[in-house]
């Protein structure tokens, strides 16, 4: 197995000073000069237990196997609602507020922070996945076209429970937050115009994605992840309160470079996350690599998987990934 010290170049190699994984990707979110190009790639752990559990599946995946710049929280502990189980309109009124002292979804999830910052100290980045509260509430539905016609039927409970969710999030990832992360992953899902059209996402999607997202107006690395595999509404959340924009922009589009031409935000991407980087060979994982680079500049950029790579992927091609950072020109 791969260690942290196989990514890491000898002094020599640097222009200046080796940053910290957190002054690097710091810099990377300001736009300022790096030793090196940040990265980070994940997958889904799914670990029985606890949020401890959690906690040392992401300390062995993010540092211990790969030394990668950030420690995501992977949503392997899902909001308490059953998934699939809404059936009528008036189920929706089942959603409630969560109470924050007795839910795991609160407690353990919080409990993976804190064991991770006092593993992981302040030199290394944490950010929680959340879903957002229509990806959620599109779970909940029992398929996605009973969402939409309960949303025609009866929209005022619809709007309800998103609103009763948006209020959970924003003081779930407040505590996450307030447990030593620095900042969270919200992904949205909906926000593609091959699941709904804009006028209807600006209606059930955009206000609570901003209640959400009020939970973490402390966090400096809040990453927006614009998840679908096309016709992304890209252009409807830019304006999203976050310092990181992340998207399948090998797969959905648009490319990093229409994307810089669209945003002064960070941009997080690069590879494909159904191809080299989880299939493998290793010139075609380093030349993606070197193309993000050639449309970016290399300057506020994070190389990342578009989304999460498939669970089985052989650990040699995500060693590999990690490995050809230190083969980017980023002068």
């Amino acid at each position: 197995m791969a260690t942290r010290a196989s990514g890491r170049r000898s002094a020599d190699a640097f222009r200046f000073e080796e940053m910290s994984r957190t002054e690097r990707v710091m810099a990377a979110v300001r736009g300022e000069p790096v030793d090196r190009l940040p990265v980070c790639f994940w997958h889904h752990f799914q670990p029985e237990g606890s949020g401890r559990a959690l906690a040392e599946a992401t300390l062995r995946f993010f540092d211990e196997t790969f030394d990668l710049d950030i420690a995501k929280v992977m949503p392997d502990l899902p909001y308490p609602f059953p998934r699939r189980s809404i059936q009528g309109p008036n189920d929706w009124r089942l959603l409630e507020p969560i109470d924050r002292d007795r839910s795991r979804y609160f407690t353990q999830r919080a409990e993976t922070v804190a064991v991770l910052r006092d593993d992981l100290g302040d030199d290394t980045p944490i950010i929680v996945t959340v879903f957002s509260p229509l990806a959620e509430a599109l779970y909940f539905a029992a398929d996605r076209d009973r969402f939409f016609a309960h949303a025609q039927e009866a929209p005022t409970v619809v709007h309800e429970a998103l609103s009763t969710i948006a209020e959970n999030l924003r003081a779930h990832i407040r505590d996450v937050i307030d447990a030593g992360a620095d900042g969270v992953f919200l992904a949205l899902q909906g926000c593609s115009t091959a699941i709904m059209p804009e006028a209807q996402y600006r209606e059930f999607g955009r206000p609570y994605d901003l209640i959400a997202l009020q939970g973490a107006i402390n966090g400096w690395l809040n990453v927006l992840h614009v998840h679908g595999e096309r016709e992304l509404m890209f252009d409807q959340v830019l304006d999203y309160p976050v310092q990181v924009l992340s998207w399948s922009d090998r797969l959905a589009g648009p490319s990093l470079r229409e994307a810089r031409g669209m945003t002064s935000k960070c941009l997080m991407g690069g590879w494909h996350e159904f191809g080299a980087l989880s299939n493998g060979p290793e010139e075609k994982i380093l030349e993606e690599a070197q193309d993000a680079v050639a449309q970016t500049g290399g300057r506020k950029f994070i190389l990342a998987n578009g989304c999460s790579v498939p669970d089985d992927t052989d650990d040699r091609w995500l060693q590999l990934g990690r490995e050809v950072i230190d083969q980017l020109d980023i002068a």
